[in-house]
């Protein structure tokens, strides 16, 4: 890791609420992110590496004066995750080419005055199925409906349960083996962010709160399995997953997105650059 992580807060056990330097700080980490992610609309298609786009992600956080969370995270040597067709999550980047049809995730986390933006979005490759396309449409939807549960005053489990109600209803799976989290100074922190839970359940939302929502949403079963990489994540039964996240804090009033498109690409798979 980073000299920088020798700066950074001791998880506590315990969820930390921010202040205004807080939310202003999140808000530059989270759309550089954003920004990272719009730059590669243009970018993900047939014949291209995800190495290649891995690459792009390197340069553009270091010409922007930030760091990756990723590099050096636990051994793990890239500055994104990118999780092809059946893979969950945790993809590595390497030499294999894209090809026409598959979906990808793209999870980004950018450090930028020891803030750290995180985000993932869903992109196509080329023209993707139809089925494809309403997995992917889902699964921004439930994230969103999650989103908008937030507020001062409910629980976390409205989260989960905006997000269940919203896979149920369209005959989806919601991946139970990992879940969103807090974020800030650090970039894994309390709480753990279920995805799949009861309304009225978990802590309380109050204001000043910043965590991760990151739904996982399968065509098929639920259950996940890692390959003998140690980080690559996919559906046991080898059917389509997909997932979008943001970073977000709890206002007095509602919710605020930190990673949220400058260029209304939240769902770049829908532009056609």
């Amino acid at each position: 890791m980073n000299d920088s992580t020798a700066l950074l807060p001791m998880r506590t056990g315990e969820i930390r609420i921010h202040d205004a330097e807080g939310f202003e700080g999140m808000r530059r980490a989270g759309q550089l992110t954003a920004e990272c992610l719009d730059m590669l609309v243009g970018e993900v298609k047939p014949g291209v590496t995800t190495q290649y786009l891995d690459d792009l992600v390197r340069d553009f956080v270091l010409d922007h004066g930030a760091q990756s969370a990723t590099i050096g995270y636990r051994g793990y040597r890239h500055a994104s995750c990118i999780s092809l067709n059946h893979v969950i999550c945790h993809g590595i980047p390497g030499p294999k080419p894209l090809k026409e049809g598959d979906i990808a995730n793209i999870d980004v986390t950018c450090i930028l005055d020891g803030w750290h933006g995180d985000h993932s979005r869903m992109y196509g490759v080329g023209e993707v199925k139809r089925k494809a396309e309403r997995l992917m449409d889902v699964t921004y939807e439930a994230m969103m409906a999650g989103i908008n549960a937030v507020k001062p005053g409910a629980r976390f489990g409205d989260i989960g349960g905006a997000i269940s109600e919203i896979a149920r209803l369209n005959r989806l799976s919601v991946v139970e083996d990992f879940c969103g989290h807090g974020v800030g100074r650090l970039f894994h922190d309390e709480p753990n962010v279920v995805h799949s839970s009861d309304y009225g359940t978990g802590p309380e939302l109050r204001p000043g709160m910043f965590f991760t929502i990151e739904p996982m949403l399968n065509i098929g079963r639920k259950d996940a399995a890692i390959l003998p990489d140690g980080w690559t994540a996919v559906t046991r039964d080898r059917q389509l997953s997909a997932q979008f996240e943001h970073s977000v804090g709890v206002t007095e009033t509602g919710v605020e997105i930190f990673t949220k498109s400058p260029k209304g690409f939240d769902t770049p798979h829908t532009v056609k650059p």
